[in-house]
């Protein structure tokens, strides 16, 4: 029997899902820097996020580059 090398394609959908979701498991009460585009609770990074606005388009940038990262081990290299 073959294995065939299958490689899903992740929809945006997915994405924002996936986004959303690591952004609910940060402290409540707490606010996280996002560069010069200000400071933000993770409820208003969540909307920003849904809206799929300017900020919720950079997080989400930002969350897959560590994902890639950390992926490759290089979020774990010294």
């Amino acid at each position: 029997m073959e294995k065939r090398n299958q490689t899903k394609k992740i929809t945006d959908e997915e994405i924002r899902r996936l986004v959303i979701e690591r952004l609910r498991t940060f402290p409540t009460g707490k606010r996280l820097s996002v560069g010069q585009e200000g400071t933000f609770t993770k409820e208003e990074l969540v909307s920003a996020v849904e809206k799929k606005d300017s900020l919720g388009k950079k997080i989400t940038e930002i969350q897959l580059e560590y994902l890639r990262a950390l992926g490759k081990g290089k979020i774990l290299d010294e």
